[in-house]
């Protein structure tokens, strides 16, 4: 079976696609209702899955800064250890300052750079699953309530029961 929920609504579509027209109607098609809830189904199992995975990309985004943030913290005290360590001699103190100062500038660059990246990579990511789902679910929804308007305009053989809810009962068995 698909694994994927796009790979599912691509089959749920088709399904509906290909399904052949409902008799005296050309906009209405007849579809197996199991077939295409189990489908419906599959779509709803995987949506913990892919949240799941979005929920992975963020813990890397924070994994990912909280590194960079390490390897910032490093460089600055690698710089701070440098600094400290030179002779004190006021042109040697001076220079050994600036270059701190211009080490730590480049360490906090970097890491800026580093997590402005990941969160734009994360953003993008997250947008991309965000659309993705509602797709999908607008998808579901337009297909149930085509389902629907099949389902309540036909006209119910004699064999053909209404349910205790007033809806009528499907055999696809009898229009055979």
């Amino acid at each position: 079976m698909a694994t994927g929920v796009d790979e599912l609504m691509d089959m749920l579509f088709d399904m509906i696609d290909e399904a052949k027209n409902a008799p005296l109607s050309s906009g209405k098609c007849v579809i197996e209702r199991d077939k295409a809830l189990d489908i419906i189904e599959d779509v709803k199992a995987q949506f913990p899955v892919e949240l799941a995975e979005a929920r992975k990309i963020l813990n890397a985004r924070a994994e990912f800064v909280a590194a960079a943030r390490r390897e910032a913290e490093e460089i600055k005290k690698r710089a701070e250890q440098e600094a400290s360590q030179m002779v004190s001699e006021t042109e040697v103190v001076r220079q050994a300052r600036q270059k701190a100062g211009e080490i730590l500038k480049q360490a906090e660059g970097q890491a800026w750079e580093v997590k402005d990246r990941a969160n734009n990579y994360c953003d993008n990511l997250l947008q991309r699953t965000e659309e993705a789902l509602a797709d999908a679910h607008a998808e579901m929804r337009k297909v149930h309530t085509d389902f629907r308007a099949a389902m309540d305009s036909l006209t119910p053989p004699a064999h053909v029961q209404q349910s205790q809810s007033g809806r009528k009962v499907y055999d696809a068995e009898a229009d055979l």
